[in-house]
C-alpha cells in the first residue's frame, strides 16, 4: 500500500529523524542505514536496535555507557512495507457492551396518548432492552469485529459519542468482566487479562506526566520501572537516548515537563513522550485514546508516523482519531468507522472510494476520504432511518468481499501465541525480564513485574524527592504556616507560670497545638490526587506493585515531617516554658511527630477515597474537628456520655493530647496549687489575701490538717486525674499514635487495591 508522506519537510523543535540501523553479524559492526527501497528482511525491532547499537558501543568504548552516533532514514520514501517475519493478529468478534442509565421522566412521556417512543434500530441514544421504571439499557457497542495485524496502524473513526474510545477500552481490557461481551483473541488464542497486562501498554488521551521532570528522566524513570534490574544501568540509559531519537525529542531531552505555572515542552512533544513512557520495553500491542487530539496537523502527523515506525518494528497499534489529515490517513493501514456503536466501514482506507461508491453516494475528487465518509454518517445518522442502511450494507459487502477471497483466512506463518511470543522475545521485544524458553507457557513466560519490591520503592522515591525538590514553594509554605504557628502560640503562651491559671493555659496550648499539627496535614489531600491518574495508568500495566507505591508514598514523606516537628517543638517548648528538661523536649519531639504522621497519613487514606479536592478538604476539616471535639479537652472522658465513648477512642487527637499532658505533669514533687491558691478559680480570688489566710485556718481547723499559705493542694497526678488521664502511659500513647499512622497506610493501601481498576463497569 502506498503512503503519503510529507516532502520538503525542514527540522525544526517539532520535527524529527528515525534512527535504523542494521548489523553485519559476521564482522559485528553498525552498518549504513538501508534505504527503504533496499530493505528485504524483517524490520527490526526497537529491543534489537537498542541492543546493536550498546553492543557497537560497548566494543567502542569498553563500557557501553556513551551514546553513539545515530544514523538517520529519511522519511521521504513510500515503499516502507517489509515483510515480517513474526506474525500477531489480534481479532474480536462480535463486541458488546451495554450500560444501564437512568431513565429521563418527562411530562408528555407518561401520558399513553402522549407516547413517542419511535421504533429503530438500536443506538447509542436509544434505549434497547432490560428497560424498567428508572432505568433503561444504553448499548455502546453492538456487534463490533474486527482484526489488527503486527506491522499495520488501526484506527478506529466516527464522531463524538460514536464508540470509539469505548471500542479502544473493550480491546485494552478496561472494561470489568462480564460486563463486556463477545471474544478477543491473539493468534487464535484466547487473551487473558493477565498476558494482555504483560505484552500491551494503552496511551491515555490526557497528558499525565509529572510536571518538573524533564524528559529524559521521564523516560529514564519508565525505564527503570519496566525494563529488568538485569538490564545495566548503561544499557537503560542508551535505550532511552535512542528512544529519544526515535521519537524525535532530542531538541527537547533536558527540558521539564511543564504546567501551567512551569513553561515546558510542546503539545506534540507532550504527546510523544506519553508514548514513549508506554514503549519504552517494546510492548507487542499498543493502544492509543485520540494521540492526536488537541494537536496541529503538523504535530499530528509526526506523532502517527512514530506509530507507523513503532508497528513497524513488530507491533499491533490500536488508535481512535476523531478525523484524520490527508497525510495522516495515508500512514494508516486499517480503519473502523462507528456510528452509535455499530460498524458502519471496516477495511482499507484505499477502499473507501469503492466501498461509498457501491453504497450509492460516490467520493467527489480531490475531496478527503475521510472528512466525506464522516460528513455521510452524520447525515443519516439524523435521518428518519439512521444508519441503519449503511450498517446492514457494510456487512453485505464484507460478507461479499469474503467470499471473493474464498473464505480463507490470511497466512499467519504457522505460529501459535507461544512461539510467536517467544521469537518476538528472542528478537528483542517485551525487554522486561522475559524468557523465550519453549517449554512453559505464554502466561509465564514474561513476568508479571520487571523489578523487585525494593527495586521499585526506590525508584518511586527517588522521582518523588525529585519532584519535590523541584518545586520548594510546597514545602516551603508548608514550613512557614507550621513556623507562623508555633510563633503565635509561643508569644501567646509565653513562659507560663505554675499557678491554675497556668495549669489551664497549659491545657488549652496542648489541646490547640495538637490539633493543629493534624491541620497542616491537610495539604497532603491534592497529593495523591493529582497523581492519582498517573498511579492508575502505571500500576494498570504493571508498571509496578501498588505495595511499592504505598511503602514509598510513606518514606518520601518522613524527612519533611522530621524537620516540621523540630522546627514546631524548639519554636515553642522552651517559649511556653514546658516541663522535663532535654529529656521532655524530646518527647515532645516524638509525639508532634507521631502527630504529623498519623495525620499525613489519615488525610492520605482520605485522597485515596474521595477523588476531588474540595470534598476531601471539607470532609479532612470536619473529621479532624470531630476529633478534636472527642479528645477529652472539651469535656472529660468520665463525662461524655456512654453512646459517644466509642469516638472518644477513635479521636487521633485523643492520643497525643494525652500524651504532652503526661509529659508535662509527670514529675510528683511538682506543685501547682499552694495554699491560698486554691481560691484563684472561685469567686473568693478576689478577696483580700489575709481574708483567704482566716478562711485556710478555718478550712485546717474543720477538717483536722494544718494547712499553710506554702502546703502543696494539687500535684501533676492530681491534676492528670482530673482530667481523666488514667489508662495509658505516655509511651503506650506514642505507639498508638504512631500505630494509627500504619493503619492508615494500610488502609489506603486497600483503597487502591479496590479504588483505582481503572475499568469500565
Amino acid at each position: 500500500m502506498s503512503r503519503v508522506v510529507a516532502e520538503n519537510y525542514s527540522p525544526s523543535r517539532d520535527s524529527f529523524t528515525v534512527p535504523f540501523y542494521t548489523m553485519d553479524f559476521t564482522n559485528n559492526h553498525l552498518q549504513p542505514p538501508l534505504s527503504a527501497s533496499s530493505a528485504s528482511g524483517a524490520s527490526p525491532t526497537l529491543g534489537q536496535m537498542l541492543k546493536r547499537v550498546g553492543d557497537v558501543s560497548r566494543e567502542a568504548t569498553g563500557d557501553g555507557s556513551e551514546t553513539p552516533v545515530h544514523q538517520v532514514l529519511e522519511l521521504g520514501s513510500t515503499n516502507l512495507e517489509v515483510p515480517r517475519s513474526i506474525p500477531f493478529v489480534l481479532s474480536f468478534n462480535k463486541l458488546t457492551y451495554s450500560v444501564k442509565v437512568r431513565r429521563k421522566f418527562k411530562f408528555p412521556a407518561i401520558l399513553p396518548s402522549r407516547n413517542i417512543h419511535r421504533l429503530g434500530p438500536a443506538t447509542d441514544t436509544d434505549p434497547v432492552g432490560g428497560e424498567s421504571l428508572f432505568t433503561t439499557t444504553k448499548t455502546l457497542l453492538n456487534d463490533i469485529s474486527g482484526e489488527a495485524r503486527d506491522g499495520e496502524i488501526l484506527a478506529v473513526l466516527g464522531a463524538s459519542g460514536s464508540g470509539k474510545s469505548t471500542l479502544i477500552d473493550a480491546l485494552a481490557n478496561r472494561i470489568a468482566k462480564g460486563s463486556l461481551k463477545g471474544t478477543k483473541t491473539l493468534n487464535g488464542e484466547v487473551l487473558e487479562s493477565r498476558m494482555l497486562k504483560v505484552i500491551s501498554a494503552y496511551v491515555m488521551q490526557d497528558d499525565l506526566l509529572f510536571p518538573m521532570l524533564t524528559v529524559e528522566e521521564t523516560l529514564m524513570f519508565a525505564a527503570e520501572f519496566r525494563l529488568p534490574r538485569s538490564l545495566s544501568k548503561s544499557k537503560k540509559r542508551l535505550r532511552v537516548q535512542a528512544l529519544i531519537e526515535q521519537l524525535g525529542l532530542k531538541n527537547a531531552a533536558k527540558t521539564v515537563i511543564g504546567d501551567e505555572g512551569h513553561r515546558g515542552v510542546s503539545g506534540g512533544e507532550r504527546r510523544r513522550v506519553s508514548i514513549g513512557i508506554d514503549i519504552i520495553h517494546d510492548p507487542i500491542i499498543l493502544f492509543l485514546d485520540e494521540p492526536t487530539s488537541g494537536l496541529d496537523s503538523t504535530s499530528a502527523f509526526m506523532v502517527v508516523k512514530v506509530l507507523q515506525r513503532i508497528a513497524q518494528s513488530g507491533s499491533i497499534v490500536i488508535m481512535s482519531v476523531h478525523q484524520p489529515s490527508y497525510r495522516i490517513l495515508g500512514l494508516l493501514d486499517r480503519l473502523i468507522f462507528l456510528s452509535r456503536g455499530q460498524t458502519v466501514y471496516s477495511g482499507s482506507p484505499m477502499n473507501l472510494p469503492v466501498y461509498f461508491s457501491d453504497f450509492g453516494h460516490p467520493i467527489p475528487e480531490n475531496e478527503n476520504r475521510t472528512e466525506f465518509a464522516l460528513d455521510l454518517i452524520r447525515e443519516l445518522e439524523g435521518s428518519p432511518g439512521g444508519t441503519r442502511s449503511l450498517v446492514e450494507f457494510n456487512k453485505s459487502w464484507q460478507d461479499l468481499k469474503h467470499s471473493r477471497n474464498g473464505g480463507s483466512e490470511p497466512d499467519r506463518g504457522g505460529l501459535s501465541l507461544k512461539e510467536a511470543i517467544s521469537a518476538s522475545i528472542s528478537k528483542g521485544k517485551l525487554v522486561s525480564g522475559a524468557t523465550n524458553n519453549d517449554a512453559i507457557s505464554p502466561n509465564s513466560m514474561v513476568p508479571t513485574f520487571a523489578n523487585s519490591v525494593l527495586i521499585e520503592m526506590a525508584v518511586l522515591s527517588k522521582r518523588s524527592f525529585l519532584n519535590s525538590r523541584r518545586m520548594p514553594e510546597l514545602f516551603g509554605i508548608r514550613l512557614g504556616a507550621v513556623m507562623v504557628t508555633g510563633f503565635i502560640l509561643a508569644t501567646m503562651f509565653w513562659q507560663l507560670d505554675n499557678s491554675p491559671k497556668g495549669v489551664q493555659e497549659r491545657l488549652g496550648f496542648f489541646a490547640f497545638a495538637m490539633s493543629t499539627t493534624f491541620y497542616t496535614c491537610a495539604d497532603a489531600l491534592p497529593v495523591f490526587l493529582q497523581e492519582r491518574y498517573i498511579f492508575m495508568r502505571e500500576t494498570a500495566y504493571n508498571a509496578y506493585r501498588r505495595s511499592s507505591y504505598v511503602l514509598s508514598h510513606g518514606l518520601v514523606v518522613l524527612p519533611s515531617l522530621i524537620f516540621l516537628s523540630l522546627a514546631f517543638s524548639a519554636t515553642t517548648f522552651w517559649a511556653v516554658g514546658l516541663d522535663g528538661g532535654l529529656s521532655g523536649f524530646l518527647f515532645y519531639f516524638l509525639i508532634i511527630f507521631a502527630s504529623f504522621w498519623a495525620g499525613s497519613s489519615f488525610v492520605t487514606f482520605l485522597s485515596g477515597v474521595v477523588p476531588h479536592v474540595m470534598l476531601g478538604y471539607t470532609i479532612v476539616v470536619a473529621i479532624l474537628a470531630y476529633f478534636l471535639l472527642f479528645s477529652g479537652f472539651f469535656i472529660n472522658r468520665d463525662r461524655i456520655p456512654a453512646y459517644w465513648i466509642w469516638f472518644h477512642y477513635l479521636s487521633l487527637v485523643k492520643y497525643p493530647y494525652e500524651a504532652v499532658l503526661l509529659n508535662e505533669f509527670q514529675d510528683p514533687a511538682k506543685c501547682f496549687v499552694r495554699g491560698v491558691q486554691i481560691f484563684d478559680q472561685s469567686p473568693l480570688g478576689e478577696v483580700s489575701t489575709s481574708l483567704k489566710l482566716q478562711l485556710l485556718e478555718s478550712m485546717s481547723n474543720t477538717l483536722g490538717t494544718k494547712i499553710t499559705s506554702s502546703t502543696c493542694l494539687t500535684t501533676g497526678a492530681d491534676i492528670l486525674l482530673q482530667q481523666g488521664i488514667t489508662d495509658l502511659s505516655k509511651w503506650n500513647c506514642l505507639w498508638v499514635t504512631v500505630a494509627w499512622g500504619f493503619l492508615f497506610r494500610i488502609l489506603f493501601y486497600i483503597s487502591l487495591l479496590f479504588g483505582s481498576k481503572n475499568k469500565r463497569r
